[in-house]
This record gives structure tokens, sequence and C-alpha cells, in this order.
């Protein structure tokens, strides 16, 4: 037990050594919980899946400064990642619970023209409309897109008018 206290030390009093192993150990634990968390946690950039990165990387601090006690800040950690694969799982298998937890993408551009309450509601101007066909049509005409989308994840898309 002496060995363990003095290579991880106890309370807010640690030393770089003993930071430095509580370190090393909950990157381990870390890469544990990302794959039981699954790829969609690291991936899709959902609010949800936002939660999961704020959420574990305050809590996983705490351990490694020694703020909280060893072993609930890992079981914290554990219960935050199986409740995140749960409410993914359900919103993966239901629409309703989907957009509950998720929103719905909105539409922003449409037959030439700008969906002024759908950009209010998004909080986005023009010219971040603008930003977001650039980068997703490669272009700046809109007399080549159909329509624009600001996505459940808040990235915006385009969608080119198709050719006859």
């Amino acid at each position: 037990m002496d060995i363990l206290i003095k290579l991880f030390g106890e309370g807010k009093d640690l030393n770089a050594l003993q930071m430095s192993d509580r370190g090393i150990v909950m990157f381990l634990i870390a890469l544990v919980l990302i794959r039981i968390s699954g790829r969609r946690s690291f991936g899709l950039r959902m609010p949800l899946d936002n939660i999961i990165s704020i959420s574990l990387g305050a809590v996983m601090s705490r351990a490694i400064v020694g703020a909280s006690a060893f072993i609930p800040v890992v079981v914290c950690c554990f219960v935050i990642v199986f409740l995140h694969r749960a409410i993914g799982w359900l919103a993966a298998r239901n629409k309703s619970f989907s957009r509950f937890i998720e929103g719905d993408k909105l539409l922003l551009f449409e037959h030439g023209k700008f969906h002024h309450d759908a950009m209010k509601r998004g909080l986005v101007c023009h010219e971040d409309v603008m930003q977001g066909v650039r980068r997703s049509a490669l272009t700046e005409e809109l007399n080549n897109i159909d329509k624009i989308y600001m996505e459940r994840n808040g990235e915006i898309s385009s969608v080119k008018k198709q050719e006859n």
C-alpha cells in the first residue's frame, strides 16, 4: 500500500511524478472509455457527443490533480460513458427521441431565397451561410445551389442543382 501512495500520492498535495503517474493511468482509462463509448462519441460531433467530451475531461482531471478520490472518479466516468451509449442507442432506434435529443436540420435556402426565420432560429447570418456554401459546395455562386441546410450538428451543407 505504501508503494501505491508513494507512486500516486494522496489528496491534493501531489508532486510532479505522482501527477504524471495519475495522468498515465487516466490516459489508459480514457482509451478504454473511448472504446466503450464508440465511434459516435468523437466522430459525429453532435451536442450529445460534445457532452461526453466535456464531462469526461472535467471529471477525469479531478483524479489527476487529486481534487477527488480516484475510484469514484473512474466509476463516474464509466457511468457517463454508459449513459451516453444508452442515449445514443435510443436515438438511433427512435426517430422522435432522436429529434428531441439532437434536433432537426434547418432549411436555410431554397428556390433562390434565404429563409430568414430559419436563419434566426439557427443563429446564423448571411455570411455564415455563405461560408458553409464555400466549404461544402466549393462555390460562391448560389445559382448552382438548390438547397442549403444547417445540419443537426451545426454544420452548413449545400445541395447542388441537378443538371438536366
